[in-house]
């Protein structure tokens, strides 16, 4: 069995604030232990259930030298490889080769949502809603879509209670969930601490992976647009000119396509 981890810092039990988050912050060091341990917890309940192959996704923004390497590398759990440094969403060579299941930690609501901490999607400055055709996604929705297109589908989710609702309204129910805290507002929290945190995600992932009863892949019928409602104007600059992809208003970017990956690939960074 080959097992995809995608990680994000937002989710993580403990963090609340945007200085947790944010590389080279005051409390930065602080949001990466948590991190990482999450993470380990993880991988140790995928072990435990005998997979053959985990690869671990940092998907963490953090910023400059620290983007998408927030994770601890000295403090790392055996057993699994970690993809460090890749563009966010892009890192796909083990679903062309063939993943059985994807599982999300540390994932956390999308932009908009009242009791999601430090809710966004993609980012808290550029981006509002995002949708893909008619349905309203946040980043998790994204990468089980272009799981989805593979064939693989996202079998469990960690991080508040918002987005645990979130990802079980659009991927169903059979999603198995890990709730680590508890939203009280944008940047305040009802959290689990950290051990319980990762003693719930380690058996959670466990038995999501032994039990097998998952949804079916996130798919989309083609033609698929992506749509993406930007902040400001300017915003648009970074995408004007990709093929398929069409400023509809001076805040609306849409990406067509037969799939999503596709839409999503002449999309997004390269």
């Amino acid at each position: 069995m080959r097992v995809m981890i995608w990680c994000d810092m937002e989710g993580i039990a403990g963090i609340s604030v945007w200085d947790q988050v944010n590389g080279g912050a005051a409390l930065y060091e602080e949001g990466r232990r948590l991190y990482t341990a999450e993470v380990n917890a993880a991988v140790r309940g995928c072990k435990r259930a005998g997979v053959d192959e985990i690869v671990v996704v940092d998907g963490h923004g953090a910023g400059g030298a620290w983007n998408f390497k927030s994770l601890i590398p000295e403090q790392l759990e055996s057993g699994a490889e970690y993809v460090l440094g890749h563009p966010w969403a892009r890192y796909i060579l083990p679903l062309e080769q063939g993943c059985d299941a994807v599982l999300f930690v540390g994932a956390h609501a999308m932009a908009g949502t009242p009791d999601g901490i430090l809710c966004h999607t993609v980012s808290n400055q550029a981006w509002y809603n995002a949708r893909i055709n008619e349905t309203l996604v946040g980043e998790s929705g994204i990468i089980a879509a272009i799981c989805g297109d593979f064939n693989c589908p996202a079998v469990f989710v960690s991080g508040d209670a918002a987005t645990c609702k979130e990802a079980q309204e659009l991927l169903g129910e059979k999603v198995v969930s890990a709730v680590v805290k508890t939203g009280l507002g944008r940047y305040s929290a009802r959290h689990l601490p950290s051990n319980d945190a990762c003693a719930l995600i380690e058996g959670q992932v466990y038995g999501a992976l032994i039990r097998r009863e998952w949804p079916d892949p996130l798919k989309f019928t083609g033609p698929v647009s992506f749509s993406v409602e930007l902040a400001t104007p300017d915003r648009a600059n970074d995408f004007l000119g990709k093929p398929g992809v069409e400023l509809v208003n001076p805040r609306l970017l849409v990406s067509r396509a037969d799939t999503f990956w596709q839409a999503w690939d002449q999309f997004w960074v390269r």
